[in-house]
């Protein structure tokens, strides 16, 4: 019986480890799935504001 309980624990701690390790791989994926997003996302928001400001400006230097 002390083999069983003893094999039991080993498993149990085996276990823990890899899912410790499975959600360290996840976590690595969603950095860097939300970095690369981000990173698009970041240009086109840039390019959208600048052309808002550009269009502003124009239009503050229209006005009489």
């Amino acid at each position: 019986m002390k083999m069983t309980a003893f094999s039991s624990v080993k498993k149990l701690q085996k276990n823990k480890g890899q899912s410790l390790a499975e959600y360290g791989l996840i976590l690595a994926l969603i950095a860097v799935v939300s970095i690369a997003a981000l990173s698009t996302l970041g240009t086109q928001i840039k390019g959208s504001l600048t052309n808002i400001s550009s269009q502003l400006q124009t239009a503050l230097n229209q006005t009489p």
